[in-house]
């Protein structure tokens, strides 16, 4: 089958992208940099350079190489983030997820493209109430904190296509927190930094429920989106949601780092800012149960008890 990546030489392409070989999938990945593109080349990848906020030129390489699926993985993330600034740090990735978006569905829905895999995130997002895990039927926040709002609202828009396309089958994949090679939290990463200094704290109570993802699993569910799965959104986690207060410490273990200091919940506002205080205390993690079943997939990393050990490099 013939499939065209957006975001192939990103973190989870350098899993993705072999996968699909593997597979037997002939692939084409989109880039920007000459030298990205004479290394996809040399691992059997046909390369388009192309900047993907160009519509002219990215609908004629859409259009050019007419693929059966396409898989959009772009995003522009680096580092651990600022709370207080997660709108303008995520702002040319929330323009991937709303101006690429409509550029690559209108150029698929001229050449028939049959499916459409986009990357969501289920990370934060969900509505900070009732159980301390969700499945894809549950609510996103509707009162994010401030500066989370602006990337809310281009998840929304990206997984608002899933529901209204009608020429082509559309999945969102909702991937939990990235880790291993490459990621914050991997070798060298820079929440694996902090940690290590304990400028990581657990907050409060740590009451905070984050979803992990391994890359080699995120893209393992990706390549089973392929040819499974009815449209709609997935949850692409592993089998533990986990709050704060029992991962970090995890993590520093793993890392041979000192356990995480434990501050008061009115210091962490000062650390972090107020709109940093519902990640650290109160967000809910996300199911996988609906990937592992309609995806036909199951993660090689079940948990982040194993995936930080054995999967950070």
């Amino acid at each position: 089958m013939k499939v065209l990546v957006t975001g192939g030489t990103g973190v989870i392409g350098k899993f993705l992208l072999p996968l699909l070989l593997e597979n037997k999938h002939e692939v084409v990945a989109l880039t920007r940099s000459v030298t990205k593109a004479a290394q996809l080349e040399d691992s059997g990848v046909s390369a388009i350079i192309v900047d993907p906020l160009d519509k002219p030129r990215l609908t004629a390489a859409v259009r050019r190489a007419e693929p059966e699926v396409i898989i959009h993985q772009l995003s522009a993330l680096s580092g651990v983030g600022n709370f207080r600034k997660v709108d303008q740090e995520f702002a040319l990735t929330n323009r991937f997820r709303t101006e690429v978006t409509d550029t690559l569905l209108a150029a698929a829905r001229t050449i028939g493209t049959r499916r459409f895999i986009a990357q969501s995130y289920c990370g934060w997002p969900y509505a900070r109430k009732g159980g301390p895990v969700k499945t894809e039927e549950d609510p996103l926040d509707p009162k994010p904190p401030e500066s989370f709002t602006k990337t809310l609202t281009a998840i929304r828009y990206l997984e608002g296509k899933v529901s209204s396309a009608t020429f082509l089958e559309v999945l969102a994949l909702r991937y939990g927190i990235f880790y291993g090679p490459g990621t914050a939290i991997g070798k060298g990463g820079a929440t694996v930094k902090m940690v290590k200094k304990r400028r990581f704290p657990i907050i409060g109570g740590g009451g905070g429920v984050w979803s992990f993802i391994h890359l080699l699993d995120a893209a393992r569910a990706t390549v089973a989106a392929i040819s499974r799965g009815a449209p709609g959104i997935y949850n692409i986690v592993d089998d533990e949601p986990a709050k704060v207060a029992s991962w970090l410490p995890a993590l520093a273990k793993a890392v041979d780092a000192k356990p995480p200091y434990r501050i008061p919940y009115w210091v962490g506002e000062i650390v972090i800012g107020k709109a940093g205080m519902p990640i650290m205390t109160q967000v809910r993690g996300g199911s996988n149960a609906k990937a592992k079943r309609e995806l036909n997939w199951t993660p090689v990393y079940p948990s982040w008890r194993i995936g930080f050990v054995d999967g950070l490099d």
